[in-house]
C-alpha cells in the first residue's frame, strides 16, 4: 500500500523538498512524518507545494549563478600548494583537499568547501588539477602546483 505525500525537506532517494512523492504507507508512517519530513498530499496542501517548489527554484537559480561566478574566477588561476618535501620531491605524506581549499581560501580570498573538491592522490611536486563541484550543474577544473616549502 502506498501514500502520496509532500516533501517538506530534501530526502535523499526519495525526493527534493516541495515535490509530491508515493512512497510506501510504512516508509511515510515510521520515517518522513515523525521526522517532519513529509506530509500528507491534500488539496491545500498540494499549492503549498508548488510555491515551495519555486522558492527553491529560484534559490537554485541563485546557487548557480553564484557557483559560475566562483568558476570564472579559479579557472584562469593557478593555485599555489607548499608543503615540505624529501627527496626527488616526494612529499612527506601527501596533498588533501583540506590543503587545497585552504590554499585557494588564502590566495584568491573564495572559501571552497573541501567536500567540494576532487582529485587523485598527490605524492610529488608538479602540476596538477582538481575538479570542484559548488552545484549539480557547475562543475569546473582548478590546476594547482605543489611545490617545496
Amino acid at each position: 500500500m502506498s501514500v502520496k505525500v509532500i516533501l517538506r525537506a530534501d530526502v535523499r532517494t526519495v525526493g527534493k523538498r516541495g515535490d509530491i512523492c508515493e512512497v510506501a504507507d510504512g516508509f511515510a508512517r515510521n520515517f518522513l512524518f515523525p521526522k517532519g519530513l513529509a506530509m500528507v498530499a491534500t488539496d491545500g496542501a498540494v499549492s503549498q507545494a508548488a510555491a515551495m517548489r519555486r522558492a527553491r527554484d529560484l534559490r537554485d537559480a541563485a546557487d548557480r549563478e553564484s557557483a559560475q561566478t566562483v568558476a570564472s574566477a579559479l579557472v584562469p588561476t593557478t593555485i599555489l600548494v607548499k608543503v615540505k618535501t624529501g627527496s626527488e620531491g616526494r612529499l612527506y605524506g601527501s596533498v588533501t583537499t583540506a590543503d587545497l581549499a585552504a590554499a585557494i581560501e588564502a590566495q584568491t580570498g573564495i572559501s571552497i568547501d573541501k567536500r567540494k573538491l576532487s582529485f587523485d592522490v598527490v605524492k610529488t611536486t608538479g602540476t596538477y588539477s582538481a575538479t570542484v563541484k559548488l552545484h549539480s550543474d557547475v562543475q569546473f577544473p582548478v590546476s594547482f602546483n605543489v611545490v617545496s616549502a
